[in-house]
């Protein structure tokens, strides 16, 4: 019996996928992480997670990264960012990473919760997700005049009136930046008064053109085969109900990070952002460095995700480098 169970344990340790960069994640971020470590012949391995390409599969339209004048569909930019990871050399495969190991060296990371890979690096680029209030009506009008960022879709509600559900900063910031695009905007506010700081709540309410609705929920976001045209809210002291003409409805109640699996293991912040080094993308795991979302709750952007990608892989690059060195001498 004893010989069984070495001869399996020893059978499962050399099964175990060895890499010198393992990317979990495949939004922008991780894509160009992939593209800068596969030209430095570092052979990445990049597992895409439970949404391959990231937020970005589920943006109609991307006008605000360069290098697209006409713009682009956001699963076609990801598919264009996949062929070039690919191309230098990028192994992608599909799949989520369910635990990690980190506690000692290689780095050990567990796939689908049966695949266990050894890395020398890891680049987490598993991105966050935007919270939503939970109506049907706002998946099925997604993409359709239904937005969780005002900075990357407000460009196409242009002279037309939407609304803003929220009472943070982030709210009161995509309020602000609708206005100077938007004829009207209302901003729904559960409560009677709002989360955001002194200075951003004076910018909201001496806004001309932002009218904020307190105690107000959402009761249902309604529109036709052309997008969102309406939105029927219920004040929730009075029960009083109301229906408001307009074509946007955006979201701004706050991100997930999806680092549920690295609790425990890296620093994160009261949010469950990934804590990095200022300056860098390492964590304080040595070896394992975060990129996009995951560690960033102020920009948000793919622009940013791409650019600490590219840090990411510069900085596994240096460590396996420095590793190896140490092996020589």
């Amino acid at each position: 019996m004893g010989d069984l169970f070495c001869y399996k344990l020893c059978y499962q340790r050399m099964s175990n996928e060895k890499v010198k960069v393992l990317i979990i994640g495949s939004g922008p971020a991780g894509y160009t992480a992939a593209i800068y470590a596969a030209r430095a012949g570092l052979k990445p391995v990049l597992y895409t997670g439970g949404q391959p390409g990231g937020q970005l599969t589920t943006t109609n339209d991307v006008e605000n990264f360069p290098g697209y004048p006409e713009g682009i569909n956001g699963t076609s930019m990801m598919m264009d960012l996949q062929k070039q990871a690919e191309r230098f050399g990028t192994s992608i495969h599909f799949g989520l990473a369910t635990s990690v190991d980190f506690s000692g060296y290689p780095l050990k990371v567990t796939v689908d919760e049966k695949k266990v890979i050894e890395a020398e690096s890891v680049i987490v680029a598993t991105g966050a997700t935007a919270k939503y209030l939970g109506l049907p009506s706002e998946q099925h009008f997604y993409n359709k005049g239904v937005s969780a960022c005002a900075v990357c879709d407000g460009y196409f509600y242009r002279g037309k009136e939407v609304a803003v559900v929220g009472a943070g900063d982030s709210a009161a910031e995509e309020a602000t930046y609708l206005a100077n695009l938007c004829t009207k905007v209302h901003l729904f506010v559960r409560r009677s008064e709002m989360r955001a700081s002194k200075i951003m709540q004076q910018r909201v309410l001496n806004t001309a053109n932002i009218e904020v609705h307190w105690n107000t929920e959402t009761e249902e976001i309604l529109g036709d085969e052309h997008g969102v045209n309406a939105v029927r809210i219920v004040n929730n002291k009075t029960g009083e109900k109301k229906e408001i003409a307009l074509q946007g409805f955006f979201l701004a109640i706050g991100h997930q990070p999806n680092t549920e699996i690295f609790k425990g293991v890296l620093n994160m912040d009261e949010a469950g952002y990934v804590i990095v080094q200022p300056g860098t993308t390492k964590t304080n795991i040595e070896g394992v460095f975060a990129v996009g979302d995951v560690a960033d709750k102020t920009y948000r952007q793919a622009i940013t995700a791409a650019g600490t990608g590219c840090m990411g892989a510069l900085d596994a690059e240096k460590f396996i480098t420095a590793k190896e060195m140490e092996l020589v001498h």
